[in-house]
């Protein structure tokens, strides 16, 4: 069993170069949001849910991102809004949000 359910790592990524990055599109911001709203439901930790920062996930010209793992879902979103779909949708009743999922092949 793993440690987590699922887990979600937010591109929190700051690039020196001025080339488009994912904190520029506050991901920082949903980062601590979704984080927040995991632990005030009871969702976060141990056999639940894990809400992880991540540095450069290699895709922020497309940002913000986030993925989901074990399923290796990515997500592009823009607000709260995007942020509690995936939380209630995906992360607790396992139904990836089609309209959010980005395909990077």
């Amino acid at each position: 069993m793993s440690y987590y359910t699922r887990h979600i790592f937010f591109c929190n990524n700051i690039r020196q170069d001025a080339k488009t990055c994912c904190s520029q599109f506050g991901a920082q911001q949903m980062y601590r949001y979704a984080k927040d709203k995991c632990r005030d439901q009871g969702k976060l930790g141990k056999g639940k849910i894990g809400v992880s920062v991540s540095r450069c996930l290699g895709r922020c010209e497309l940002g913000p991102v986030a993925v989901v793992y074990p399923d290796n879902i990515w997500y592009q979103y823009i607000d709260e809004e995007d942020i509690d779909e995936i939380i209630t949708e995906h992360l607790i009743n396992g139904k990836p949000v089609k309209r959010l999922q980005t395909n990077f092949a």
